[in-house]
């Protein structure tokens, strides 16, 4: 079985979303993975993700209400096959503080899309409503990408 780890800064807004959305893309591919997202910072332990995040989310069919944010710990680098940052700062923050020997287990989530796979998940924890929608294209597109490249390995 495969297993996911999605990263943000708090864990409230954009690697929950990417948690939520990847499950229910896999369990409708038939795809066994498991799916976990944390935050690099531990501003919201315990919280559940942002309400903006959960009602934009829920629109689209996903459900996020029973998710709470986690900080990420030394034994995910260990227990996760990837380990996929929502833009280039957390991914720094993730490599300083992965083992040499695992940080090939860590990637930019967007490098499986095809809107921007250059590019990050904007945080949209101070925008408006469209800087969720926008969140969640990006996310549905690399999470397509990344069922894609899961069913090959």
């Amino acid at each position: 079985m495969h297993s996911v780890l999605f990263c943000c800064m708090g864990n409230i807004c954009r690697s929950p979303t990417a948690e939520g959305v990847f499950r229910a893309r896999a369990e409708k591919a038939g795809l066994a993975v498991l799916i976990d997202s944390a935050g690099t910072h531990a501003y919201h332990v315990g919280e559940p993700p942002d309400r903006r995040s959960q009602r934009h989310a829920l629109r689209r069919g996903y459900d996020l209400s029973g998710q709470r944010a986690r900080q990420v710990n030394d034994g995910d680098f260990e227990r996760f096959d990837l380990v996929l940052a929502m833009d280039r700062q957390n991914l720094a923050l993730l490599s300083a503080r992965c083992p040499a020997g695992l940080r090939h287990k860590l990637k930019l989530f967007l490098g499986y899309g095809r809107l921007d796979p250059q590019g990050e998940v904007p945080d949209p924890y101070y925008d408006g409503d469209a800087g969720f929608e926008r969140v969640l294209d990006l996310i549905e597109d690399a999470s397509d990408g990344l069922l894609a490249a899961l069913r090959q390995a």
